[in-house]
């Protein structure tokens, strides 16, 4: 499955209503194994905008495509200088009450697992185990021949050292650690090799019209398949690597809730949809749950 740099959707008719409350959520969360979906929507409050939103990046910036990637080296240059500038926003970003909210619900038994659209790293952060970076993480890079990994660190130094006069400065950060830079900055940006082969480097997370890697669409099946509900917690679900878990879980009568701020590709699907801010609803959710509602058992 590809993913594209997709803005909108045609929707089947009228959006449907978002009126869900956290107590909406709270009952289909309590006393089941819920796997959460999450996406860009969950990281705005830890200073990292959204595609999407009201303030979403798509509408000014166009993300970085895999098919240009790999077959320009001046679309790799370019992107190499802005990701450079936007990875230290990113590796400097803190998880929020969201992130914190979740990494609880996981602890206390209520969340089975969590799949997460961001390549920021925050629900790891935030201690939350196992969970699956459908898209990668920015934090480590690929060799595109020899298929090496390394850490983001690793290439930060060395990048620094091959660009010592670099002075540039990010006025906007992407979720997918890109920013906004001036052309002619960006022309006098070196790229490095990778140092085992002398081959092509690669954030190792996946670009738009890139496949997702087929063992981890299965294991996030599977996943699915275990959980008795799902929580989606911003995400637009405009790009099917996320919509088809959505989808599946709807079409074995699973229950889906929704938490986003406005519409979703998956709001039919859903049968609670709640507009509202990630970091005080899935705190409020967390408190509700612990101290009125009971929690699942073991078997889920």
């Amino acid at each position: 499955m590809r993913t594209r740099p997709t803005l909108t959707w045609a929707g089947p008719g009228e959006p449907l209503p978002r009126t869900g409350t956290v107590a909406d959520v709270a009952e289909i969360v309590a006393g089941r194994r819920v796997l959460v979906l999450s996406g860009a929507g969950l990281s705005t409050e830890s200073g990292i905008p959204d595609y999407r939103g009201e303030t979403g990046s798509l509408r000014t910036h166009t993300p970085m495509t895999y098919g240009e990637f790999v077959a320009s080296e001046a679309g790799r240059q370019r992107y190499w200088a802005r990701s450079h500038l936007g990875w230290r926003t990113i590796a400097r970003a803190a998880p929020n009450d969201g992130h914190h909210a979740v990494s609880a619900l996981r602890t206390g038994g209520w969340v089975s697992g969590v799949i997460t659209q961001n390549v920021d790293g925050l629900h790891r952060a935030a201690g939350t185990p196992g969970v699956v970076e459908l898209h990668g993480n920015l934090d480590r890079v690929v060799c595109l021949d020899c298929r090496r990994t390394t850490a983001r660190e690793d290439l930060d130094a060395r990048l620094r050292a091959a660009n010592p006069d670099f002075g540039a400065v990010a006025t906007r950060i992407n979720p997918d650690g890109d920013v906004e830079l001036a052309a002619d900055v960006v022309r006098g940006f070196r790229t490095v090799p990778c140092t085992s082969c002398s081959g092509v480097l690669k954030p190792d997370v996946v670009f738009f019209g890139e496949n997702v890697p087929r063992a981890r669409v299965e294991r996030c099946y599977r996943m699915v398949d275990e959980a008795s509900a799902v929580l989606v917690l911003g995400s637009s679900l405009t790009v099917m690597s996320g919509l088809r878990f959505v989808r599946r879980a709807a079409k074995s009568g699973k229950p889906v809730a929704i938490v986003n701020r406005g519409q979703t590709r998956g709001d039919e699907h859903a049968s609670v949809r709640a507009d509202l801010p990630l970091g005080p609803a899935l705190t409020e959710l967390l408190a509700v749950l612990e101290n009125a509602l009971p929690r699942p058992s073991a078997a889920g």
